[in-house]
């Protein structure tokens, strides 16, 4: 008899297979006592397993791929850091010799202790920091029991690639998982915005996450179909079905091929609106993927792999040299975003600034950059000089107030000034944009529209700030809502400050990159789009098909109702094709 199990679909696909269960964190501790002239050697065997455990996890940050967000190699970083800290290396092995107990126990037991120290914080932000714990020991407890066989997936000939099940998964683990072929992953906990969602997608395997008890329902080698989409998970699927899930399968592939033939093509809607579509861009190398799904530029390109996991700081000339990179590999603006770190991203090597009791609301992005001059000034006089060499755009991350735009013009002022006396050139017309991430400039556009040139939207920290949630968090996950009036009033009163300007407005969050979207944001009136260079081509379909003056209309009545049913029944309306 079939079985119908539904999670969060967080990464679209179909898969087939078989399912392989691993314990990723939930694993059997044994505890027993150590003897007094044996307790060098159970340190040892401890210290040992922490080399092994940091050399397994240098050697997936070396292979984390090319197009994966940042966040992966920070979230990696923060692992090896932490098996660095006293706090775990120090504090186990004075256990051992205290208590006289093997390494696994001594492991657990301080374990539990930062677990509960986490939990017992106020700050929502930091208590799910207690993850990064479980995960970092979990790792090094299955290197000390030897059961790191148990996180492998082996695929075996003529058969469909596996399907794995756990109670979790880290982004090092999905990485290693992948580069084994398999077909799905299926966890219990997690969230659509977990770093392994966030991969998942990257790596466009079917995912679904927060499918509770789904190691106790579902069996090993049992057939399997994932549907990463709707989050559902078919269990024990007769011919038929299978038969189904099959065509499925084949239809996404003809969709593909079929997008690909848009490459070529202007993106027109039905109506005779040009809609630019921009690429997000993480490393140099990575806008070959832009230039190939034929985007019209790179609306987003983050600097801060130029920073961190290093001794020291990138100077001026390594920092040109990447931007040159880029410009040359594209046609069209390149958007380059200032050092946007703090929160989730750190630079490492104890080179960040105090910690915050908050992260996400302290001390990064463009407040970093304005206390930390020197280092800023460095990053802008790259900038400049790159824009003598292409159509180089600067984008300020976090901007809340007019001041932080006013002070950054002045040092570009000051670094144009410098720049000129020492005979480089540059574009002294660079343009100057505001990322909209916070309530508070959504609400202000109108002001901040008078010292920027361009915004961009970052829809992922305006919904978490305007929701009062933390997107990483599983506990809260379900409140994450890129349809909630409020989030939508925001994005049109930051789209309509651009119309009268009157600036550019694009958007570079996940949002833009997501299909179940694109008509909601061309009827809020948004014409410019950044995104992952593998969803460009399927807008584009979209946009292709789609009336912007009826959508424009649908969605000021959407937003003029007060009844959350009306609202989601004026939301599925717009995904039929309005008439051209």
């Amino acid at each position: 008899m079939s079985l119908w199990l539904s999670g969060i679909g967080v990464s679209r696909g179909i898969a087939i297979g078989r399912v392989h269960r691993i314990h990723a964190t939930d694993l059997d501790i044994p505890e027993y006592e150590i003897a007094a002239d044996a307790l060098d050697a159970e340190v040892q065997r401890f210290e040992e397993g922490l080399t092994r455990t940091r050399e397994q996890l240098e050697t997936i940050r070396d292979q984390i791929p090319a197009n994966a967000p940042p966040e992966i190699a920070a979230f990696i970083e923060t692992h090896l850091l932490m098996l660095e800290d006293s706090a775990l290396s120090d504090t186990v092995a004075k256990l051992i010799r205290e208590h006289h107990c093997n390494a696994e126990w001594a492991l657990k037991l301080q374990q539990d202790h930062l677990v509960a120290v986490f939990d017992q914080m106020d700050d929502a932000y930091l208590r799910t920091r207690r993850d990064d714990v479980v995960h970092v020991t979990a790792r090094l407890q299955r290197v000390l029991l030897k059961e790191e066989r148990h996180i492998e997936a082996r695929r075996e000939a003529n058969r469909e690639p596996p399907v794995i099940v756990a109670d979790d998964l880290t982004p090092a683990d999905i990485i290693i998982l992948h580069q084994q072929g398999v077909g799905a992953f299926i966890s219990e906990h997690g969230g659509p915005l977990s770093h392994s969602a966030i991969l998942a997608r990257s790596l466009r395997i079917p995912a679904i996450v927060g499918m509770h008890a789904a190691r106790r329902l579902l069996l090993d080698d049992e057939t399997v179909v994932v549907d990463g989409e709707a989050g559902h998970v078919l269990a024990a699927p007769d011919a038929e079905a299978i038969e189904f899930y099959r065509h499925r399968q084949k239809r996404d592939q003809r969709y593909r091929r079929m997008l690909g033939k848009l490459k070529g093509e202007p993106a027109i809607t039905a109506d005779g609106v040009p809609i630019r579509l921009l690429a997000n861009v993480e490393l140099p190398d990575d806008s070959a993927d832009a230039a190939e799904v034929g985007a019209d530029g790179i609306g987003l390109y983050r600097t801060e792999f130029l920073y961190m996991n290093r001794e020291d700081m990138p100077s001026e000339e390594e920092q040109l040299a990447a931007y040159r990179r880029v410009l040359r590999s594209v046609d069209g603006p390149v958007t380059i975003r200032t050092l946007d770190l703090g929160a989730d991203k750190t630079l490492g090597q104890g080179r960040d600034p105090a910690q915050s009791t908050n992260p996400a609301l302290g001390l990064r992005a463009i407040r970093l950059c304005l206390k930390e001059t020197d280092m800023f000034r460095v990053q802008l006089r790259a900038l400049l000089r790159a824009s003598a060499e292409g159509d180089v755009r600067v984008m300020l991350p976090m901007i809340s107030n007019t001041q932080e735009l006013k002070q950054t013009r002045h040092l570009i002022g000051e670094t144009m000034n410098q720049l000129r006396a020492e005979g480089h050139a540059f574009n002294s017309a660079l343009p100057v944009g505001a990322m909209i991430e916070v309530p508070a400039a959504a609400l202000s556009a109108p002001l901040l529209a008078r010292h920027a040139d361009f915004f961009s939207l970052g829809t992922n920290d305006l919904i978490q700030y305007t929701l009062a949630m933390d997107r990483v968090d599983d506990e809260i996950n379900y409140l994450y809502d890129p349809l909630h009036p409020a989030v939508l009033r925001l994005i049109k009163l930051t789209i309509e400050a651009g119309e009268q300007a009157p600036i550019p407005v694009s958007m570079c969050g996940e949002m833009a990159s997501d299909r179940r979207y694109t008509r909601l944001l061309l009827g809020l009136g948004l014409t410019e789009f950044s995104m992952h260079p593998a969803s460009i081509l399927e807008v584009k379909q979209l946009i292709m098909q789609s009336n912007v003056a009826a959508l424009r209309e649908q969605v000021d009545a959407m937003l003029a109702c007060g009844d959350a049913d009306e609202f989601r029944e004026h939301l599925d309306a717009l995904d039929e094709p309005a008439p051209a």
